[in-house]
């Protein structure tokens, strides 16, 4: 039988986990440089700037970025036309949590996403494989390293993409599960809260 704990409060459980993590790349210098990254889009489209943290630019259609509820209330909400002929310009939409490589993951599952929506995440799991939960694009989509698995999860939170929240959420927790505090922590990169003799103490067998 599959752990039947809400979605909600699973998820919760990931994003606490990633926010706590120590990410070595965390200190690198941001890049000063600006460069853009086009991104085609249909003849005719509304397109917005999406800016990195690195300082890369990505311009991509209005309804692909509107996935995000982020860029959605900053470019005015539910009230804003796709189809408004003096919004010549793409907006820049400046996103200071997320990196250039993980920017680029996270357009790539808007883009998809409108040619073919993601199954709804059903709980509770029918299976622990994710191949037999949502389509195999997605299931692909995230057999990526840990930590850029763990980036895609502090993305879409930070972005508020729900499909992809609850997408990657799906990954970590089914990459963790079975796994002990001690493998826990290493994993996520998180230091010990108690040295290992109080751990010792306080565990009911020893």
């Amino acid at each position: 039988r599959y752990n039947t704990k809400p979605a909600a409060s699973k998820t919760a459980l990931v994003i606490n986990l990633t926010n706590r993590r120590i990410n070595p790349l965390s200190n690198k210098k941001q890049s000063k440089h600006q460069s853009s990254h086009q991104i085609t889009t249909m003849d005719g489209e509304q397109s917005i700037k999406l800016t990195s943290k690195d300082g890369d630019a990505y311009v991509v259609p209005i309804k692909v970025a509107k996935m995000s509820k982020l860029v959605l209330e900053t470019l005015g909400g539910d009230d804003y036309d796709d189809d408004d002929d003096e919004n010549e310009e793409a907006t820049e939409v400046p996103l200071p949590n997320v990196s250039s490589p993980v920017l680029e993951k996270v357009i790539d599952y808007c883009k998809h996403y409108q040619e073919e929506e993601m199954t709804p995440i059903q709980t509770p799991l029918k299976s622990s494989k994710l191949e037999e939960l949502v389509q195999q694009w997605y299931a692909d989509y995230v057999k990526v390293p840990k930590n850029m698995l763990f980036d895609l999860v502090a993305a879409a939170n930070f972005m508020d993409i729900k499909p992809l929240l609850d997408l990657t959420c799906l990954a970590v927790s089914i990459m963790i599960k079975g796994k002990s505090a001690s493998e826990l922590r290493e994993m996520f990169n998180i230091a010990p809260e108690f040295s290992p003799a109080e751990e010792e103490a306080s565990n009911p067998a020893s």
